[in-house]
């Protein structure tokens, strides 16, 4: 498994989560990293991204405010965390490497690699 995102869970409105995602070294040295989710019924979206040095960050203005996405390259993870959660945010999260970008981008296409996904259900 070259990416794989886990931390998903039940919250209620308000409460707060943290995603990780693990990456093998091929994939994570040098490489933007990205989240997205899928709500039911709704296309992928992008939720944030971060460059290969974690020092540009880019959020989906539904998260701006909220979300943090962060790394840590010699762990090769990469988080994000959640606050303030609300029903809207509830949906599977995928890490996704863009193994070719400098800057952070949410462009589904500039990605390479995708995780399988972690669950998050906001309950009111």
């Amino acid at each position: 498994v070259q990416l794989q995102a886990y931390g998903g869970g039940l919250v209620q409105v308000g409460g707060s989560l943290r995603l990780s995602c693990a990456a093998s070294s091929r994939i994570f040295s040098n490489n933007g990293m990205g989240w997205f989710r899928q709500a039911p019924g709704k296309e992928r979206e992008f939720v944030s991204a971060i460059d290969w040095k974690g020092t540009k960050t880019y959020y989906a203005t539904s998260v701006k405010g909220r979300f943090t996405i962060s790394r840590d390259n010699a762990k090769k993870m990469v988080y994000l965390q959640m606050n303030n959660l609300k029903p809207e945010d509830t949906a599977v999260y995928y890490c996704a490497a863009d193994t070719y970008g400098v800057d952070p981008t949410d462009k589904e296409y500039d990605y390479d690699y995708w995780g399988q996904g972690t669950l998050v259900t906001v309950s009111s």
